[in-house]
């Protein structure tokens, strides 16, 4: 472990404007983390030295890995990724989005799941989990929220990946890579104006509306008010562990 006293350098790659840190955000900066956010929605670059970060953190967004002619940056993206996670082996945690392309750097499709989860949904953590620092202090089963249509197929432990945690869809929840890098298909850091901020993009409701209609917007806005509080919590346990296990 490092010392904790020493300031650690954050990078983060964000790929929509309204898809940020969160509450993590506000977590790091307690710390007094140095956070880099590269917004390559905006075609920022990616730092040229990425060894002198202590941890990446790739977000969610509403992209596929395979839109690399929709937006030329995921190329680009994909490659540092590789480089940091899998050839570095430096530390590197991937929410939603960011969880599917380091399956696609660890070698593995991504594809459409049997069906979108939206919503709060339950996971369950595997017995790969037992040991593993960074979910350690997390119930067995616990709910966290979801906005995806694809995930990483075909997943299975080895002695490179754990599989750490799934839902009734998706096997690959939570997966570990080696002791550095984790997928994560979920979203544990929303706040109170996350879902309603969502919702505000024409893009996301219409696809909302789509496949569930109306009603799913007030179920959404329920379940947030119930679950919130929880998956705050949970939030701050992950978060703990990170800064302990981590960097």
């Amino acid at each position: 472990m490092k010392n904790k006293n020493k300031l650690k350098k954050i990078l983060v790659l964000q790929h929509i404007e309204f898809e940020d840190l969160a509450l993590l955000e506000r977590l790091f900066r307690k710390t007094k983390s140095e956070i880099e956010v590269i917004k390559l929605f905006q075609k920022e670059k990616i730092p040229s030295n990425i060894k002198v970060y202590d941890m990446m953190i790739v977000l969610g967004g509403p992209m596929d890995v395979w839109m690399t002619s929709s937006y030329p940056w995921l190329k680009k993206e994909k490659e540092v990724i590789k480089k940091y996670a899998i050839d570095m082996e430096k530390p590197y945690i991937g929410i939603c989005l960011g969880c599917q392309l380091l399956g696609e750097a660890l070698g593995y499709k991504i594809n459409k799941s049997i069906k979108p989860e939206i919503g709060f949904y339950d996971i369950k953590l595997t017995n790969q989990s037992n040991k593993d620092k960074l979910f350690q202090n997390f119930p067995k089963k616990f709910k966290a929220f979801h906005w995806h249509n694809n995930e990483v197929k075909d997943m299975r432990n080895n002695s490179k990946i754990k599989i750490l945690g799934s839902s009734k869809i998706t096997k690959g929840q939570i997966f570990r890579y080696k002791s550095n890098a984790y997928g994560v298909q979920f979203h544990l850091e929303i706040e109170k104006n996350t879902i309603s901020s969502w919702l505000s993009d024409k893009d996301y409701k219409k696809g909302i509306l789509e496949l569930y209609g109306k009603s799913k917007i007030n179920e959404l806005k329920d379940e947030q008010e119930k679950y919130l509080k929880e998956l705050q919590n949970l939030c701050n346990i992950f978060f703990k562990n990170l800064m302990n296990t981590l960097i």
